[in-house]
């Protein structure tokens, strides 16, 4: 544990004890390996989708043009040379949104796994836990720029819609075998959602509690809080504040905090703004409060409206105030 330095144990969030965890210089140990290479495979692409979901223009132009001459052949063809391609590119990040699924089952069985606890875990295991805040990192800033990329859906919908026309008309549909119908279906589920990657996780945590009934659902949820907790300590201490040597390491670590609470949030049966939740959640709204305002509203909005339990009447009327 040598990357480890034990920060705070006090008697707080239910004997929560907190810790640093090294997001920026984690390494994986020998019984670490083989789960780390694995998620590492998919990880590894991870910004590269970043790169592809910003450039993402869509073809709103050519879609409008083919919409107001619907007897232009050429037009048509045109839209529909446009969109093809880009019906490619929401294949490849639906399809990366079932392998992160898989990486986050991967972590989560390294992660709840008996004879330890979470919290031993996660000081045990500091490379695991690294990748799995690497995974909700990636998810909050997938969905943040897919919120505010309508193209998107519409081009996705045009395709659709053109391609069930063509299917009417027996006209030879390039790029059909692309997304066939099934598929399709899918991605237009996944597409419908405001925050699909944080979906796609939340889906697979709460199947991973389902799947395994011989794991204590505590083994997931203190999991989670621990990280949410060591996240907010690390965020708000001057102290280990200080000790990140990258200024993305905060948004980094924000994220995480967010990402964690969602995933609690659905997973826990009485969610994280209960007076019984392990996550101190006026201590985390305060950390986001606390941030520059441009740069945290998208996390804000995230609590706002992807959580499961924010409108529950066990929730106090202070949180709900402090997210208002």
């Amino acid at each position: 544990m040598g990357n480890l330095i034990k920060v705070l144990t006090r008697d707080i969030d239910h004997n929560a004890a907190h810790f640093f965890l090294d997001f920026e210089n984690a390494q994986p140990t020998e019984s670490e390996k083989e789960i780390y290479n694995q998620v590492n495979v998919v990880l590894k692409d991870a910004e590269g989708i970043l790169e592809d979901l910003q450039s993402y223009r869509g073809a709103g132009h050519e879609i409008r043009e083919a919409i107001q001459h619907p007897n232009d052949e050429k037009l048509q063809e045109k839209a529909w040379g446009a969109v093809v391609p880009l019906v490619g590119k929401l294949k490849k990040f639906y399809e990366f949104s079932q392998r992160l699924e898989a990486g986050l089952r991967g972590l989560l069985g390294a992660l709840t796994s008996t004879p330890y606890s979470p919290t031993q875990h996660l000081e045990r295991e500091q490379a695991l836990a690294k990748q799995f805040a690497e995974i909700l990192h990636f998810t909050l800033r997938f969905d943040e720029l897919k919120m505010t990329n309508p193209a998107i859906q519409n081009d996705f919908s045009y395709y659709r819609r053109t391609l069930s026309r063509m299917r009417i008309n027996n006209v030879p549909a390039e790029g059909e075998n692309e997304v066939n119908n099934e598929l399709a279906n899918r991605m237009s589920l996944f597409y419908a959602e405001a925050t699909p990657m944080l979906k796609t996780l939340s889906d697979a945590t709460t199947k991973f509690v389902s799947e395994n009934k011989n794991l204590p659902i505590e083994n997931t949820t203190d999991c989670l809080s621990t990280m949410a907790s060591v996240c907010r300590v690390m965020l708000e201490t001057p102290e280990y504040r200080s000790r990140f040597t990258n200024e993305e390491t905060v948004s980094f670590c924000l994220r995480v905090m967010v990402g964690v609470i969602i995933l609690y949030d659905h997973v826990h049966p009485v969610g994280a703004f209960a007076k019984t939740s392990k996550i101190d959640m006026k201590g985390c709204i305060k950390v986001l409060k606390d941030q520059p305002p441009n740069s945290v509203e998208g996390l804000l909005n995230a609590l706002r409206y992807t959580t499961k339990h924010l409108n529950d009447e066990t929730t106090s009327k202070q949180i709900k105030s402090m997210l208002q």
